[in-house]
């Protein structure tokens, strides 16, 4: 899979995203002819049988605005299915309780984010005696050794928070295919413009929308894409009844806004990230750069393979002290000090200082160190962000 070679598909991705053409062939309801689809705010619609029927009922289970935004998105994904949530999280437990009994079997990647981690093993092993087994993912035959079949779900992040990491899509596909189990993959940090893991054989894919794809910062959301309809039954049904854990009307248009401009801002936040990275990586005072567009990363090739960009997230070790690391972050002016990510502003986090309590919890196997520093490059000149490194660097 490599868009970038495919301008065809790239430019229809674009089309996609500004959401055009499905306006042009939709046009949306009550004769208005909006060029942006209403915010419908309505909790219940006015009920009418037979051929005056209302496709929306009540807002938590259907609702036009949410309607709009989850078809968008599984549109952006390949996918059949979309679904909406209040928050990257929600999709997360959502998929775990829907697809994994009580008592089940789950397998997932040991380097994952913090938060997913304590889900796992305080919520979904704790409270309903699920057997969760982390194996160490970016090798697949630590997948297929400990899958049977007795397995409900596999589950990986790629790339992974905040290491980098990559798992391969398309070998685990297979091995839960093989086994006839859902397999779901978070793409956040790449976005659906940099990967597509429906395309490699998964099942399921997860955003925290809060990210990229709303990409300003003023909203917190999840999204569930998949292609197998008895996944979405169950997805479904958790989200509009079992849970009613939905993302709000208004912001289903914040995240549909910012899609809009979402291949615009990934191409830019890229080739900061790429200028950044080299940067970094040439600098006496950075012991190693986590970015799979480096060469230098262990797993580039992989990273060619199955992502057509490789986003604006990466990290790297500082050469010094706690203390020195600290004296750096307060030397920057352009990147602010900030625990999210995938807005066009420009963040920095030390995990070990910022989210201690978040690290401590993190996989065996992940090893943060101290001095590790996350940056998510935002859409802003690219000398000045390097400036700002420079200035702030010893």
């Amino acid at each position: 899979m490599t868009r970038h070679d495919d301008r065809a598909h790239e430019n229809r991705f674009k089309t996609l995203a500004v959401g055009s053409a499905e306006n042009a062939t939709h046009p949306n309801e009550g004769g208005t002819s909006d060029v942006i689809p209403p915010v419908h705010l309505s909790s219940t619609f006015e009920w009418a049988s037979g051929d005056d029927g209302n496709e929306h009922d009540y807002s938590r289970e259907s609702n036009p605005t949410r309607a709009a935004l989850e078809g968008q998105l599984a549109r952006l994904e390949g996918g059949e299915h979309g679904l909406a949530f209040a928050s990257g999280m929600a999709a997360i437990s959502t998929t775990m309780l829907s697809l994994v009994p009580p008592g089940g079997h789950l397998v997932s990647s040991d380097s994952i984010y913090s938060g997913t981690e304590k889900l796992l093993t305080e919520f979904i092993a704790g409270h309903f005696g699920v057997n969760v087994e982390f194996v160490d993912a970016h090798n697949p035959e630590n997948v297929a050794a400990t899958v049977d079949s007795d397995t409900d779900l596999v589950w990986t992040e790629t790339p992974t928070n905040p290491l980098m990491r990559l798992c391969d899509i398309r070998s685990i596909a297979n091995i839960a295919d093989d086994h006839g189990i859902p397999f779901g993959v978070d793409s956040t940090f790449a976005s659906p413009y940099f990967q597509a893991p429906l395309e490699l054989g998964a099942d399921i894919v997860v955003h925290s929308t809060t990210k990229y794809l709303n990409g300003h910062s003023d909203s917190i959301g999840g999204a569930i894409v998949t292609d197998d309809d008895e996944v979405f039954e169950n997805l479904a049904f958790s989200q509009r009844i079992g849970l009613g854990n939905m993302l709000s009307p208004f912001d289903c248009y914040l995240v549909a806004r910012g899609i809009k401009t979402l291949p615009a801002r990934m191409e830019q936040h890229e080739e900061n990230a790429m200028a950044v990275a080299r940067l970094l990586e040439d600098h006496d005072h950075i012991a190693r750069v986590y970015y799979p567009g480096l060469e230098s990363h262990p797993q580039h090739d992989l990273a060619v393979e199955q992502m057509s960009g490789y986003s604006g997230m990466l990290s790297f070790e500082f050469d010094g002290s706690l203390t020195e690391t600290e004296a750096f972050v307060k030397g920057l002016n352009v990147f602010t000090p900030g625990a999210s990510l995938g807005g066009v502003e420009s963040l920095v986090e030390v995990p070990s200082l910022m989210i201690p309590d978040e690290v401590s919890h993190g996989s065996d196997t992940a090893d943060i160190p101290e001095t590790l520093v996350r940056l998510s490059v935002g859409i802003e000149g690219v000398d000045d962000l390097r400036e700002d490194l420079r200035t702030a660097l010893p």
